[in-house]
């Protein structure tokens, strides 16, 4: 569990955005653009990783370049809610790789999925694997992604 935020001070916040911006920024850059030394900052971006502040250092990759060019909003509608039934559901979809994020919701649905495919067919035979064989699952209703406006993860940190 991450630390609240009030254990951030300003000088933290400050490395946190530039580092949404790019994680490969180097410790020299970002003191000088914050006026910290250079070791003030690693320890500092050290202390947020410890803390679970930064909780991962990632790259993002181009659907395109990788064949998965289609991005897919699903809702989900459980047949039954108990506890051990959304737990293994969300087990489930931590462990299927097509299904970037996973959000469970209030709401008219119970879970939201941010799910990538090749192409229709391929998330066809995904629905057909994952949904259709899932008896807990009531049903499910897929937007399809005609233009990504705004992707990412970052969070304001000001």
């Amino acid at each position: 569990m991450s630390q609240p935020t009030s254990s951030i001070d300003d000088f933290d916040r400050k490395i946190l955005a530039i580092m949404q911006v790019s994680n490969r920024t180097t410790s020299e850059k970002i003191a000088e653009e914050i006026g910290l030394s250079e070791a003030a900052v690693q320890r500092r971006i050290k202390k947020m990783r410890e803390q679970k502040i930064i909780q991962a250092d990632i790259s993002v990759i181009d659907q395109q370049a990788v064949d998965r060019p289609l991005t897919l909003v699903v809702q989900i509608t459980l047949e039954r809610e108990r506890a051990d039934l959304i737990d293994q559901f969300k087990k489930e979809m931590k462990n299927t790789p097509a299904v970037q994020q996973c959000y469970y919701v209030t709401g008219s649905a119970d879970f939201m999925l941010i799910i990538t495919a090749k192409d229709m067919q391929d998330y066809e035979a995904f629905t057909r694997k994952v949904f259709f064989a899932n008896r807990n699952i009531r049903s499910f209703m897929t937007n399809v992604v005609m233009d990504s406006v705004k992707t990412g993860l970052a969070v304001p940190v000001n």
